[in-house]
């Protein structure tokens, strides 16, 4: 695994990646998990966070466990989104911790993550679709939010900034802004009704996001699109680092949807404020 724009760690046998520009800001902890490094076996091997796609809970607790050792924060801590491909997002407080991990969820349908309390690990699952990770360290700010191809039509992104700005009182030129390991560009193709979706969306170049195949199949820049859509928010380009790796390209070292059919675990992003 190879790349520029992330650092990658190996803690006890975790394997995990960071954003540089987030470890240089001094204000959070975070790691961006692989597949490597976890208990669970079969197609879920070895480190998947979720019980939805059928993986025991005694195993993925363990993983949650070895994960967050790994990065340094307190797995009882964690918070998770209950992600639907839409563009709800929750603000996180201390009375949701645990939620998803230890205890159930008592909400629904969120796909975006927000909290300003010292010590709460929020965490989103992925297996293709886009993460897409916020910090303000002068705020004390972070957030998460799961942009697949509805959330980023849906510009989860830039609402996600909004929410940072109307509850906690963030300015846009002071967030850090992370696109995760995600499906690229020449492995994201779609059909025309889907290529409609990003042809029509304001904010972004199409020329930059569609690319036309043969036939009626079409190639989707979701990287580009939500970098663009991040910009149009308020952040400033140098404030945002997009990932130059791909889940489906590397289904060795990540949970990829479109790799596998399906048949597959979930990676995990973890981001809390020290």
């Amino acid at each position: 695994m190879k790349t520029e724009k992330l650092t990658v760690h190996n803690n006890d046998g975790v394997l995990y990646l960071t954003f540089p520009s987030f470890e240089k800001c001094g204000a959070v902890k975070h790691g961006i998990s692989t597949r490597i490094g976890g208990v669970s076996e079969g197609y879920f091997s070895s480190m998947n966070f979720s019980t939805l796609v059928g993986d025991s809970e005694e195993k993925v607790l363990e993983n949650y466990k070895r994960f967050c050792n790994a990065i340094g924060v307190d797995y009882k801590n964690c918070v998770c989104s209950k992600q639907t491909h839409t563009t709800n997002i929750r603000v996180v407080t201390e009375e949701d911790i645990g939620k998803g991990v230890t205890i159930p969820r008592d909400y629904d349908d969120i796909d975006g993550i927000i909290t300003n309390v010292q010590g709460v690990v929020l965490v989103t699952h992925y297996a293709d679709c886009v993460p897409l990770c916020f910090v303000d360290p002068i705020k004390k700010v972070i957030a998460l939010s799961h942009s697949g191809w509805k959330g980023t039509v849906g510009k989860i992104g830039a609402l996600t900034v909004q929410k940072m700005v109307k509850e906690f009182g963030c300015d846009t030129k002071d967030i850090l802004c992370g696109i995760a390991p995600s499906i690229c560009p020449d492995c994201f193709e779609v059909d025309l009704p889907v290529a409609n979706e990003f042809l029509g969306l304001e904010d972004t170049n199409p020329e930059k996001t569609v690319r036309k195949r043969e036939g009626e199949k079409y190639d989707v820049n979701l990287w580009e699109a939500n970098r663009e859509i991040l910009i149009s928010a308020g952040i400033p380009e140098e404030n945002i680092t997009v990932t130059d790796l791909c889940t489906k390209c590397n289904p060795d070292i990540f949970h990829s949807h479109r790799a596998t059919g399906g048949k597959r675990g979930v990676i995990g992003v973890f981001l809390s404020l020290k």
